[in-house]
């Protein structure tokens, strides 16, 4: 599938290159390494010194090309993995490069009846590889779990039925010591289980009572505290006993379960988004005399199907070069009597239903919710942040006490935790669609917006734009920053990114 082809070493000589990389020491796996999604316990904290410009002509180590997939890497010692898939052959593969070289050493490919379809956005490779010193786990929602050696060679499978749900089942294991957590929720089945790592032997299962829908995302990572592995679920936070599988809380709130939770002394931040959620999502409709005034071609007093305008009854406004965006109006819920035309009273009926329809979601928001807690967790103990400026797939970051969100449209958010106070609210230069979650290093700020731009900022108590950086090509993967390099994936190279020593 892949041999390394195009592996290019610039814009200094190989052999700074090499000096360099020998420099950074790379040695077995260490906490510094990149165990899964957003590295150490999901939190999106780089180490060493990474640069902050840099470009496919700039502080570029190595890059090679890669298959498609939107997973992120994972780190483990001199070994970098991936997953990827191919239409063609009906596989899907985990991917395993040479941190110091970018060399591509091997690819397991895995046959599946049917490859797992998802929005426009997703794709069969989107859930990101977990790995430790030994081993390289991986999830595709067209097999299932796959626990492979440093080598390539499968140690045991668990297969599942291939997963079905609007956006597709992107979500990542996590690794905690001799313990698989995977949180898996679609059409077919929702539930949080435990595996042994050595095994692949169920330890627990706990079935998800609620209700799936088409809304649902259920991509966030699990995460672990003391003992806790805390998952960002289907209209709720839970947490659980790492050794038994017994729930210890849940807190219920309105959310699509899309992002993954930071920890921030003893409260776990989530940030719940649903498609109603706050104010922007929701465009307003005009009133009939506005409605004709501008459509009304023919000068009927009726709106006919090709005079009907776009509109929404929840869209994205800054994200509107992805595919779905939002969800239209449609012509034929408006058009009552079925004549073709709509009327001053078919207009208001209409709007009336649309307006109930949406008076039905609940407002998101970024919320801080108590680790020690028990049992279910009423609003009175979830403390509220911010309802505005909620990111829908980004997972927040934390440095001290601030919390920095990014959403569509590179719109950034800089909460503090304990009070709740936005510190500053700023535009980095990444507009439209983000995928991708930021990451912190160095004390500064790493955003990536879906078409390639990432914008670096200076943390300080009001953020700074240091540097934006073009990859010429899109974004979804969430990078990692280890021992002062990024390895950054883009939807056909693989970056490693550092300044020569």
């Amino acid at each position: 599938m892949m041999n390394g082809i195009g592996l290019k070493w610039k814009p200094f000589s190989m052999l700074a290159s090499v000096a360099m990389l020998l420099n950074i020491g790379i040695q077995e796996t260490r906490s510094e390494d990149w165990h899964q999604f957003r590295g150490q316990n999901s939190s999106g904290i780089g180490s060493g010194s990474p640069p902050v410009q840099f470009g496919p002509e700039e502080n570029v180590i190595w890059s090679t090309e890669v298959a498609p997939g939107h997973s992120s890497p994972c780190i483990a010692g001199k070994r970098l993995f991936l997953t990827s898939f191919d239409t063609e052959n009906s596989t899907v593969s985990v991917d395993c490069f040479d941190r110091m070289s970018g060399e591509h050493l091997w690819s397991t490919p895995f046959h599946v009846e049917a490859l797992e379809k998802g929005h426009p956005s997703f794709n069969p490779a989107s859930s990101s590889p977990c790995c430790d010193a030994e081993n390289v786990l991986a999830y595709f929602g067209s097999y299932g779990l796959v626990c492979l050696d440093h080598e390539g060679k499968l140690i045991w499978e668990r297969r599942l039925p291939t997963a079905k749900s609007f956006g597709g089942n992107a979500t990542s294991p996590m690794l905690h010591e001799d313990r698989v957590i995977l949180y898996r929720g679609n059409y077919v089945d929702h539930y949080i289980v435990c595996f042994d790592k050595s095994s692949g032997r169920e330890l627990w299962k706990v079935q998800q009572t609620e209700k799936f829908t088409g809304e649902m995302a259920c991509t966030a990572c699990p995460i672990i505290h003391d003992n806790k592995v805390i998952c960002h679920s289907a209209r709720s936070v839970q947490a659980f006993d790492i050794e038994s599988g017994d729930r210890l809380w849940i807190a219920q709130c309105a959310t699509t379960a899309t992002s993954t939770p930071v920890i921030v002394g003893e409260e776990v931040f989530v940030s719940t988004w649903n498609k109603l959620g706050e104010p922007d999502l929701r465009p307003p409709f005009p009133d009939f005399d506005t409605l004709t005034q501008q459509n009304d071609q023919d000068a009927s007093g009726t709106i006919n199907r090709n005079e009907f305008p776009k509109l929404w009854i929840f869209h994205r406004p800054e994200g509107i070069e992805a595919p779905m965006n939002g969800a239209p109006v449609s012509f034929n819920h408006c058009d009552k009597n079925k004549n073709g035309e709509i009327q001053q009273d078919e207009w208001k009926r209409a709007i009336e239903e649309l307006e109930n329809f949406r008076d039905g979601y609940e407002t998101h928001g970024l919320l801080a919710i108590p680790i020690q807690s028990e049992g279910h967790i009423g609003a009175d103990r979830v403390r509220v942040l911010t309802t505005r400026g909620i990111p829908e797939v980004p997972s927040p970051v934390a440095k001290g006490n601030t919390i920095y969100l990014i959403k569509n449209g590179g719109q950034l958010s800089c909460v503090d935790v304990e009070s709740g106070e936005i510190i500053q609210r700023m535009r980095t230069q990444g507009g439209g669609t983000h995928y991708a979650s930021p990451l912190i290093a160095n004390d500064h700020l790493y955003c990536f917006a879906g078409d390639g731009r990432v914008s670096v900022m200076k943390i300080t108590d009001r953020p700074t734009i240091v540097s934006v950086n073009e990859m010429e090509e899109n974004v979804y993967a969430t990078p990692a920053i280890v021992d002062s390099v990024i390895y950054l994936r883009t939807h056909s190279k693989l970056f490693a990114f550092g300044e020569p020593e």
